[in-house]
């Protein structure tokens, strides 16, 4: 089989030491998570990593992949002038992929963006630690519905089916950003409430509930990750796997969730 590892992972920049400092302490358990996640990865070999964010460039009615000769990023923007990735692209497996779109009839286009956003940069950072050199393919989601987004992931999954690399996988996004009172987007009982019923739901292998979450109850959660999670379910559908929560903390008003999907 193709796909060898799939994961969820956060992307609060405070995870990164130079960013994070003493509140590193409170999300102790995403950071310990992320370092087993990036154990896994190690050990599984991958030869591409796709990873799906909520802050790379979006288009409303279109998916996006950013095929650039070289990636290059930088987390300026939150105070630190040291902390610097830089990756290249896998540019055959992003052609199969546009070629099996337009096959799936999934509208997907491709864009040039050397710099990439903090939403895959904080994931690699512990996830590619040991494989600085491993190509990594950057995929955006769009505005349209859930349904829309689990087709795209089963028009990936043929395509790293069919292909001979050995294909990772990491759907990056965070929970609710209304957990509590300080929270960015200030507090909101649905929150709470969201997130456990998410948490549950992956837990169980429930799409179906997944898919039809009341739309209410999303917007008012303050998410930013479900869709990416989507779109990886997708590329899960039909395959045996086992699903492995392994935190799950909001210290900062911002559900942080990291899951191994184990495949079988």
């Amino acid at each position: 089989m193709s796909l060898i590892f799939s994961a969820i992972a956060p992307h609060p920049p405070l995870l990164i030491p130079n960013i994070g400092r003493d509140n590193l302490k409170q999300v102790k358990k995403t950071c310990q998570a992320l370092e087993n996640l990036g154990n896994d990865l190690y050990a599984a070999k991958p030869d591409s990593l796709i990873i799906i964010s909520p802050h790379a460039p979006l288009a409303e009615d279109t998916f996006l992949i950013n095929l650039a000769e070289k990636y290059k990023s930088s987390l300026e923007a939150f105070g630190d002038f040291d902390t610097k990735l830089e990756f290249r692209s896998d540019p055959e497996l992003v052609s199969n992929i546009k070629m099996r779109a337009q096959e799936e009839d999934v509208p997907l286009n491709l864009i040039n963006q050397p710099d990439i956003d903090h939403g895959a940069i904080v994931p690699l950072y512990f996830l590619a630690k040991s494989m600085p050199k491993i190509p990594v393919i950057p995929i955006s989601f769009s505005l349209l519905d859930l349904k829309s987004h689990f087709k795209f992931g089963t028009a990936l999954q043929k395509e790293i089916l069919k292909s001979t690399k050995r294909i990772a996988v990491v759907a990056s996004g965070d929970l609710s950003h209304s957990l509590s009172e300080d929270a960015p987007a200030g507090f909101a009982k649905e929150g709470g409430i969201f997130d456990e019923k998410l948490v549950e739901l992956i837990k169980q292998n429930n799409i179906t509930e997944i898919l039809n979450l009341d739309p209410a109850l999303i917007e008012k959660a303050a998410e930013c990750g479900l869709r990416s999670f989507i779109i990886l379910l997708g590329i899960l559908n039909g395959i045996n796997y086992r699903p492995e929560v392994l935190s799950y903390e909001g210290p900062f008003g911002v559900g942080y969730l990291t899951v191994n999907f184990v495949i079988k």
